[in-house]
């Protein structure tokens, strides 16, 4: 037998027995050049503008007695804060929060409710007034305090954890792109003359319905299912008509009720009880110093808010203490200067030399960044004075100011 054919069989008997020995696998694995994206990275660095990090004119407190944490104010009980991650639902975060702490004040329990829920239904109501309006009424994220009470008495409440409004998985709310669509196809509408309300409607729910999921039709306690206002009535124990909103401004008459004229005052609800600055404040300061908190509204674009020490005052540089009254508030608000951009909940108070200072829990980035007290700023009576715009409280707190309004009538929502 030849010589040559001997060794390539040979050969090939070798190989098929390695091939028999070995049997190897794949897998699909995330493709990772570290090199090369360093190399990336070096280049978009080296041509990239290269930009001095922003600054704001912000007041120094180096000098000034400040509140360094939140455990020097006398609170209310309230839930830890939360985020509202990626929204601008700040008026229903700060308003449930209000709505937990009476909760746990009216009954003694610890409930958690969820603030989709009446997201939700705001736009529903929202998308109605835009087709009753042909597209006149403001249709976006922003909205008041009392808009909570109003959702509440028609569509009721649910606890958190039976509507989350987020992803599983996802750790922050994120409704950037929800609004983005929502308003497009408002717009589409409007563009359309398409003003069948019911396919409005059921459109907006439906894209809802993708990014937030469906809100319940019942929830279940203790074996018991109940609807939403049920709930609200039976085991919270809330009831919409207790709560009145306040405001402090001069283009009304005070001692009547009239409209909060701000674009988030969508349905431009008449029923703010409005009274002089000096009565707004003592309102304020009595109320959380009777155990009654408060959901609270205004301006926080200031010179005088440091997000990472917490601090919210009205520098002099701005307006000196005892120049701000009516005329310096209502001028701001007419001019620009105070905005409708915020909502929170006021929890507590704490008495200094340098004036009375009040507990306020955020859901906004910005109080997150206290480096001290995450979710916390402390603001000075000042601050109120000039900047917040509105409350939200429980009428037996305000007892012997309602009883001033000759013509009072309850918060009402009949759109």
């Amino acid at each position: 037998m030849n010589r040559k054919f001997i060794i390539t069989l040979l050969s090939l008997i070798t190989l098929t027995v390695v091939a028999q020995e070995r049997k190897d696998k794949a897998t699909f694995k995330p493709y990772v050049n570290a090199f090369y994206e360093q190399i990336k990275k070096a280049n978009e660095t080296f041509y990239s503008e290269k930009k001095e990090p922003s600054k704001r004119f912000l007041m120094d407190y180096s000098t000034i007695d400040v509140p360094k944490s939140a455990t020097e104010f006398k609170t209310v009980w309230a839930h830890k804060p939360v985020s509202q991650g990626e929204t601008n639902t700040c008026w229903s975060y700060s308003t449930i929060s209000f709505y937990e702490a009476e909760i746990t004040r009216l009954t003694k329990q610890t409930i958690r409710l969820s603030e989709a829920f009446i997201v939700y239904w705001q736009y529903v109501e929202k998308a109605r007034e835009f087709v009753r309006t042909r597209g006149k009424s403001l249709f976006d994220e922003g909205s008041e305090s009392n808009a909570v009470t109003f959702m509440m008495r028609k569509y009721g409440a649910v606890p958190g954890y039976a509507y989350t409004g987020v992803k599983p998985g996802q750790q922050y709310p994120d409704h950037s792109k929800m609004i983005a669509e929502l308003k497009a196809y408002m717009q589409s509408v409007k563009t359309a003359n398409a003003w069948g309300e019911e396919q409005v409607v059921g459109t907006v729910k439906g894209i809802m319905n993708f990014y937030l999921g469906e809100p319940p039709a019942e929830v279940t306690v203790d074996d018991k299912k109940f609807t939403p206002k049920e709930y609200l009535a039976a085991i919270c124990k809330l009831n919409p008509d207790d709560y009145v909103d306040f405001m402090s401004l001069m283009e009304a008459p005070y001692w009547t009720q009239a409209e909060y004229k701000v674009p988030d005052n969508w349905n431009h609800s008449n029923d703010y009880y409005n009274v002089p600055l000096d009565d707004f404040m003592a309102i304020v300061k009595s109320a959380i110093k009777k155990d009654y908190s408060m959901s609270i509204g205004g301006d926080v674009s200031e010179s005088g808010i440091s997000s990472y020490t917490g601090v919210m005052m009205v520098p002099t540089y701005d307006i000196p203490s005892q120049y701000i009254d009516e005329n310096a508030r209502e001028l701001r608000f007419l001019n620009g200067a105070t905005t409708d951009d915020h909502g929170m909940h006021l929890v507590g108070y704490l008495e200094k030399p340098n004036g009375t200072w009040f507990l306020i829990k955020d859901s906004g980035s910005g109080g997150h960044n206290n480096v001290n007290s995450p979710g916390y700023y402390y603001m000075h009576e000042d601050f109120v004075k000039l900047k917040m715009m509105n409350i939200t409280v429980h009428k037996d707190a305000v007892k012997e100011y309602i009883e001033k309004f000759p013509d009072r009538r309850m918060i009402k929502y009949t759109k």
